[in-house]
């Protein structure tokens, strides 16, 4: 079975309509400059959450609410009871 992707539930035909609407409004001269323009302002979006990320990270460790040693200790035990699942269930996986 093949799944086509789809993006925002929008088929192949509807992003060809909305593709020959916006050359239609705004025309085929001015569509470099307006993905140019799309694609700075989406970077700037991301650039702004990864400063935002690192700024409350950075904060979180200087106030001490993230504890490192407690997180690490956690992602082990996770991983002991990930393996022993693992274990646990490789013999009753169906091979595809």
């Amino acid at each position: 079975m093949i799944h086509q992707l789809t993006f925002l539930f929008i088929g192949g035909t509807e992003i060809v309509f909305v593709l020959l609407v916006v050359v239609l409004v705004f025309g085929a001269d001015k569509l470099p400059e307006i993905a140019r323009g799309l694609g700075k302002g989406m970077r700037q979006i991301k650039d702004a959450t990864n400063d935002i990320k690192h700024e409350i990270s950075n904060s979180a460790k200087e106030n001490n609410i993230i504890d490192t040693e407690v997180t690490q200790n956690v992602k082990e035990e996770l991983n002991k009871v990930k393996d022993d699942l693992e274990d646990f269930t490789g013999s009753l996986k169906r091979n595809k």
